[in-house]
């Protein structure tokens, strides 16, 4: 087997946590949003939960697609989402949208950013694109025929993209 590149390995040991937090509004499916808090304990991103949610926190397929890892994760939880913006005041926020006309990989990603996911068969809420604006809204590539991916995926490839940036 062919060891890894000493750049690879050295870089590796040194990366800081991912400083981004995912926000997740109105989540329907328990699994997604269980591989999402593994995502976020693995990667150090924070996790905010945006009510109302379409399962109990404590949900059996929510705990194990996401394993033991809710006590790693920092979870909060928001009755909505104007609590949200009052509670954790973001400064930076970028939303993920299919209806997007920029994609991911033309952003650069502050730290500290807010990256916020709509619904599993909703997106997010036209009022919150409405309130961001168009220069706030991202989209990530995809074949011109999809229609989405799956909310856990699009969730994973945004915050290793901006965790690459910030390691950069």
């Amino acid at each position: 087997m062919q060891k890894p590149h000493a750049d690879y390995e050295r870089s590796a040991l040194n990366w800081a946590a991912a400083d981004v937090q995912v926000v997740l509004v109105q989540p329907e499916i328990p699994p997604n949003t269980g591989n999402i808090m593994r995502l976020c304990a693995n990667t150090g991103a924070g996790l905010h939960l945006i009510e109302p949610l379409g399962f109990p926190l404590d949900d059996a397929k929510m705990r194990r697609a996401g394993l033991d890892y809710r006590e790693f994760a920092n979870v909060q939880v928001h009755p909505g989402w104007e609590a949200f913006l009052v509670n954790a005041k973001p400064a930076s926020v970028l939303a993920f949208t299919t209806k997007a006309q920029r994609n991911l990989f033309s952003q650069p990603i502050e730290r500290g950013s807010y990256l916020v996911f709509g619904s599993e068969t909703r997106g997010l809420p036209i009022a919150i694109l409405q309130s961001l604006g168009p220069e706030r809204c991202l989209r990530l590539p995809m074949m011109p025929q999809s229609r989405s991916l799956n909310l856990s995926n699009a969730v994973a490839i945004t915050v290793y993209e901006a965790w690459r940036q910030q390691a950069a």
